[in-house]
């Protein structure tokens, strides 16, 4: 029996019907809007381009987002405000007006429970499947629902103008490229991505990033001959040396006046009849290519590409030589570090049984976070004693201890200006 002495408007059979119809189509709308805003794009990129229709209906909805999510969030309102009323007539009926309340509690919960907990829940944990699954009935509401998401629109943004606020002008902080390397970095940390591929994925991202100056060889460190010596002294350091391309200087060091090649310079001696005497060496030097140090990682690769060499010298605003850079230089900025049977071990980096590392100061600050795992920032510096100079805002003396980045950096050795050596402790436990 039920007081006020109304007659129910449908029986109770009917009543429980609609009520789970109204909370299986709330549940699809929770859960379609959930499944298709973390579906992946490109996942559903590559199934459009073998013939999957439901892909191609996913993407286009995608590429509507704000109409996408707008019609599942008004369908979800409808839905929930039309059953909640329905249940809260229903009560009352049979009840009384304590059948508000109640109606308010049993709706909350069987809304949280089976149209909001249960399916974003399925949906997160299976975004692609369901958003395939999905998808032709979305698109039907979404056309359904347009008019009148088109009048819900325009009334949101002349609200928001009047407080100023203008929508076209949001736009995301991050670049597509810092967005894909966030991504990477996170999945990284969760165990989907290991280092070496999440190193080689940033690196390459990087290209566009880097100049020719971030990753070359400095002129400090180049290994070049003088082109007035004689033919057997150049054999002889040729030989010696364990690169395949050497640059020729005459006069003066930073005059570079070609490269000679070792295979070229085999070759020719072979067709002498190994005698050195007989060579001709202005036969044999190339022509040097010199390139902007400004010029990025991306380009230069290119240029390589393009000019079919594996070998520029690096060259200021004022033409003056600052180093060089190979082929190898930037894809080991994607691969990481490429040794062969010839390639001289580098000693730049010590670890000591104390659990510190000493560092030559010419250390590149990007190869010590590949090897050593570290993640010492490389925005302001290039070289780990520039950045240490560069916290320091001035050249440290020998001695000068600094704590930066979770490590101590201690000064062991420096030459005039140039620190040449370091000593770093990762999490010290004091601070200098």
């Amino acid at each position: 029996m039920h007081s006020g002495g109304e007659a129910l408007p449908v029986n109770l059979g009917v009543a429980i019907l609609i009520l789970v119809c109204c909370l299986l189509a709330s549940a699809f709308f929770a859960g379609a809007e959930t499944a298709m805003t973390a579906a992946s794009r490109a996942r559903m990129h590559g199934m459009e381009k073998q013939g999957d229709k439901r892909a191609a209906i996913v993407l286009r909805l995608l590429g509507g987002r704000d109409r996408l999510i707008g019609a599942m969030l008004l369908g979800n309102t409808l839905v929930n405000i039309a059953s909640s009323a329905f249940l809260t007539t229903v009560l009352v009926a049979l009840v009384g007006d304590r059948g508000a309340i109640y109606a308010t509690a049993l709706m909350t919960a069987l809304l949280l429970i089976f149209a909001e907990v249960m399916p974003k829940t399925i949906a997160i944990t299976y975004p692609d499947r369901m958003s395939l699954l999905l998808a032709r009935l979305v698109a039907f509401f979404v056309m359904i629902f347009g008019p009148i998401l088109v009048a819900v629109e325009m009334i949101v943004r002349g609200v928001l103008r009047l407080f100023g606020m203008h929508l076209h002008e949001h736009q995301s902080i991050l670049s597509p490229q810092e967005e894909l390397k966030s991504a990477v970095d996170l999945m990284h940390r969760e165990g989907g991505v290991a280092r070496a591929d999440r190193d080689m994925f940033g690196g390459l991202l990087d290209l566009k990033e880097l100049a020719v100056s971030d990753i070359m060889v400095h002129r400090t460190k180049m290994r070049a001959l003088d082109a007035d010596l004689s033919t057997q002294e150049i054999l002889k350091e040729v030989i010696d040396s364990p690169y395949t391309r050497l640059p020729l200087w005459r006069d003066d060091p930073d005059n570079i006046v070609g490269v000679v090649h070792a295979k070229d310079l085999l070759r020719a001696l072979n067709e002498a009849g190994g005698d050195p005497d007989k060579l001709k060496m202005q036969d044999i030097i190339l022509d040097a290519w010199f390139v902007p140090d400004t010029t990025t990682l991306q380009d230069q690769l290119q240029a390589f590409l393009r000019k079919k060499s594996h070998f520029a010298l690096v060259v200021d605003e004022y033409g003056d030589v600052q180093g060089l850079v190979t082929l190898e230089d930037i894809l080991e900025e994607i691969v990481g570090d490429i040794r062969d049977e010839h390639d001289v071990a580098v000693t730049g980096v010590r670890p000591q049984p104390d659990g510190s590392v000493l560092v030559d100061g010419s250390a590149p600050i990007r190869d010590l976070n590949r090897v050593m795992g570290w993640e010492l920032p490389d925005e302001e510096a290039t070289t780990i004693a520039g950045l240490v100079i560069h916290e320091a805002r001035a050249i440290p003396e020998q001695g000068q201890k600094f704590a930066f980045h979770g490590f101590r950096f201690e000064v062991l050795r420096k030459a005039r200006n140039r620190i040449t050596l370091l000593k770093l402790t990762p999490n010290p436990k004091d601070e200098d």
